[in-house]
Parts: C-alpha cells; sequence; structure tokens
C-alpha cells in the first residue's frame, strides 16, 4: 500500500517488530507525550527470545504524580540497577547471535549512562536503532492530549502485550533458540537486528500493513 499515511504510536523501550514496521512504513511519525501513563504496556518493557523461552525486560519507573503522571513525566528507578540486569540478559541472549558483537559496542553505553527521563531514554535507543537500521525520517511528540485524533492512525493501545496484534501479518526470521522452544513472533527490534542484521531493513520492509 502506499506510504501516505500518519500514525500515532506510544513511546517504547525496545520496541517490538510490528512498532518498527509502522515506523518505517508511515510517512508522518508521532509518538504520544501527553497520555495518562499506562502500566503494563511495552512503554518501560519489551520481550527477548532466551534459551528458557521469552523473556521481559522492564524498566522500573517512578510515577512522580501518582496515577496522574504523564507519560513525558514518567522518571526511571534508576537506584533498583535495572541496566545491569537487562544487559546480562541481553548477552545471555544473543552473543551467540549472528550480529550481537557487531552491534553491541552502539548499544551497550544505553545500559551504562543513567537517564532520568523515560520518554527521553526510550527516544535515545530508537533514533540510535533507527540510523542503525537505515530509516531516515523526524519523530514528532504530540503537545497535547487527543482521545481521538484525526487524520492519524492510532496505534496508541493496539501494540500492546494485552492484546493480539492482527493488523498484518509479522515476518519470520531466523531465531537463535528456535530450534529449541519454536518461533516467538512479535519480540522487540533488537531480536531482528542480532539475528538478521544488514537484512532487518528488508525484513520490515517486506510487510504489507493495513491501515
Amino acid at each position: 500500500m502506499s506510504k501516505q499515511f500518519s500514525v500515532l504510536l506510544s513511546t517504547a523501550f525496545l520496541p517490538p517488530i510490528q512498532w518498527f514496521v509502522y515506523l518505517l512504513k508511515a510517512e508522518k511519525v508521532l509518538i504520544e507525550n501527553f497520555e495518562t501513563y499506562p502500566k503494563q504496556t511495552y512503554r518501560n518493557r519489551c520481550e527477548i527470545a532466551t534459551a528458557n523461552g521469552k523473556q521481559v525486560l522492564t524498566i522500573p519507573v517512578i510515577k512522580i504524580f501518582g496515577n496522574h503522571t504523564k507519560t513525558h513525566e514518567i522518571e526511571i528507578a534508576n537506584d533498583e540497577k535495572w541496566q545491569i540486569r537487562h544487559w546480562r540478559s541481553l548477552v545471555a541472549a544473543y552473543a551467540n547471535s549472528p550480529y550481537f558483537l557487531y552491534y553491541q559496542d552502539e548499544l551497550q553505553p544505553f545500559f551504562l549512562e543513567e537517564y532520568i527521563n523515560l520518554m527521553e531514554f526510550n527516544l535515545c535507543i530508537i533514533k540510535s536503532l533507527m540510523a542503525i537500521i537505515g530509516i531516515y525520517k523526524s519523530i514528532e511528540l504530540t503537545d497535547t492530549f487527543e482521545l481521538n485524533p484525526k487524520n492519524v492512525f492510532d496505534l496508541r493501545n493496539e501494540i500492546t502485550p494485552k492484546r493480539t496484534f492482527d493488523h498484518f501479518h509479522l515476518p519470520t526470521y531466523y531465531q537463535v533458540f528456535e530450534e529449541k522452544n519454536g518461533f516467538f513472533s512479535g519480540l522487540s527490534i533488537i531480536d531482528l537486528l542480532f539475528n538478521m542484521g544488514p537484512e532487518t531493513f528488508d525484513v520490515l520492509n517486506s510487510v504489507n500493513v493495513n491501515c
């Protein structure tokens, strides 16, 4: 289909592959900045494939205004030393993947330097991943909250661990532990990148999206 559509996404930590498909395919990309922060979403978590199956990596967060905290106000609870645990999990899961050693120096700094703001951290790592993959476009942040935005494909609550994603068929590709555990669909973009390397762009671009 034509790329002439705009998409509204939630922020995401090492976003799932379907999130990146829309990032690539859309002409205009917006990320929600002013929603009231919801729990148990990809905004602060991702899923990877390990020798023992799926593993969820979750960034501990601080809601500085309790349940009324906006997404752009969410802070990271760095006293929980989550970065060390996450990087160790990524090494354990992907050290034997074809491209982990190739990309680790570009990604490890995000698990060494402390960030205060979740939105800032997510956006920094997303932009780094875009450059690695070869996606060259700007991302806009919303400046107000709209419950039913017009002229945009609203996926803020569609790409979520709680809901089966059925807007398109996600591609299959090589995974390190596929022979043992079977293929896991819809994992973090990091799974695709470490396993497919320079072919990541082509895998994403091969998907026909439905809007």
